[in-house]
């Protein structure tokens, strides 16, 4: 086959894929519609006759047709909990208001936000989350979007699904300080909220479960959109097109060359450096070998690994070991995703390295060496060009956040 009719058919499939999503009924692109995730039109607090109007209207109870955008797309067949959890506008708009709400907290101060917030990178920049009366946590607050992809959830996987890690820190006394059963009380005193409940889940009701699964559904609508890196990795499969290549593609295929154009204005509209060109060669070369862990779709293998961070504690704490109890466990972490990761310094379980520099310093010098380190976790030898290209590439994976409205909560 000529190279521009492998690259030609390559496009095509993605156009096919494209077609037959904007073909089926209520199809979104998770990251691009931002209609998800801005809140019921209008100023000021809710009120119960705009929310009743809201849930009047059958689309919004509709369930979506979910697809990912480019990048996050390569994991399309590996979205989690949408079987028992199907997405419609009117679940994750409640669970856009509970995301945001402190009265699920003991004293009205913190709410899921508080640890996860849009602008500080859905985490927060302190080395732990901080719950009511100022008590400090024990980890860093992990990023609360790419969540779709992603089944068991804290830094130790021990809630088993987004829905049980959502109400898990209401009934947290460190975080929220809460008790499920007052949170539910609470909600069920809030008539805007009780009219909710009662349309999104007919069947269940307000319960700490759906409470759990209205905030899961809104979080897997929180989903990044294509960076640097993703143009770049997309168009390297048609740049070594010819010039008689593309001469003959645009005659023979003007759809699919009109499609090649505008990846290729893509990547001049949004390039990688040359610097972050570098650091990609090194990140998935063998030599280095970040892809080990960091691989897929959202750069993330949803495993657990021991970097040595915090075992010379006198106390460390052992992480995945204490859930599952294998020796092998201790001291190992999941695998946190790149995609983004600028926005949400400090990095680490424990917030310990205050920056991307810092984290490849701790690569390079093979960790922190203990019993139970990972074999992956080896010294790389870096020059310090190589270390700066490296945190250019992380860098470069930023990609943009759907638009998220903290406001329009019920009154």
């Amino acid at each position: 086959m000529n190279t521009w009719k492998w690259a030609a058919s390559l496009l095509m499939g993605m156009a096919a894929v494209a077609g037959t999503a904007s073909a089926q009924e209520n199809t979104v692109v998770l990251g691009d519609d931002d209609s998800l995730t801005s809140g019921i039109p209008g100023t000021g607090a809710l009120t119960l006759d705009q929310v009743k109007a809201w849930l009047d209207t059958a689309e919004n109870h509709e369930t979506l047709n979910v697809s990912l955008p480019l990048g996050m797309s390569l994991g399309q067949s590996q979205m989690k909990g949408l079987e028992k959890n199907p997405l419609t506008r009117a679940k994750i708009e409640l669970g856009r208001q509970l995301y945001f709400d402190t009265r699920l907290s003991a004293d009205n101060t913190v709410s899921c936000a508080s640890c996860h917030h849009p602008q500080e990178g859905f985490s927060r920049h302190t080395p732990t989350g901080v719950g009511i009366e100022g008590q400090k946590g024990g980890r860093n607050s992990p990023v609360s979007y790419n969540r779709i992809l992603s089944d068991l959830q804290f830094w130790d996987g021990r809630a088993g699904s987004l829905e049980a890690q959502a109400v898990g820190p209401i009934q947290n006394p460190i975080e929220m300080g809460n008790t499920h059963e007052v949170a539910v009380k609470t909600l069920k005193g809030i008539p805007v909220y009780a009219a909710q409940f009662e349309k999104v889940f007919p069947d269940q009701g307000l319960t700490i479960d759906t409470v759990g699964m209205a905030i899961a559904a809104f979080e897997r609508a929180l989903v990044t959109g294509p960076s640097q890196y993703d143009y770049q990795e997309s168009y390297q499969k048609y740049a070594s097109l010819e010039p008689d290549d593309l001469a003959e593609l645009k005659e023979d295929s003007p759809e699919t060359y009109e499609q090649y154009e505008q990846l290729k204005l893509m990547v001049e509209t949004n390039p990688m450096s040359e610097s972050a060109k570098r650091g990609m060669d090194l990140f998935f070369s063998k030599r280095v070998g970040c892809s080990a862990c960091h691989v897929g779709a959202n750069l993330a293998d949803e495993q657990y690994h021991n970097l040595g961070i915090g075992m010379s504690a006198e106390k460390p704490d052992l992480g995945r070991y204490e859930v599952t109890k294998a020796e092998k466990d201790k001291g190992a972490f999941k695998t946190p995703t790149i995609r983004n990761v600028a926005l949400s310094a400090p990095y680490m379980h424990d917030g310990s390295l205050a920056t991307l520099e810092e984290v490849v310093e701790h690569y390079n010098k093979g960790g922190d060496k203990n019993k139970w380190l990972s074999d992956k976790i080896v010294p790389l030898k870096l020059t310090p060009q190589e270390k700066g290209d490296i945190v250019e590439f992380m860098r470069s994976c930023t990609g943009t956040f759907p638009h998220v409205s903290s406001a329009r909560l019920p009154e």
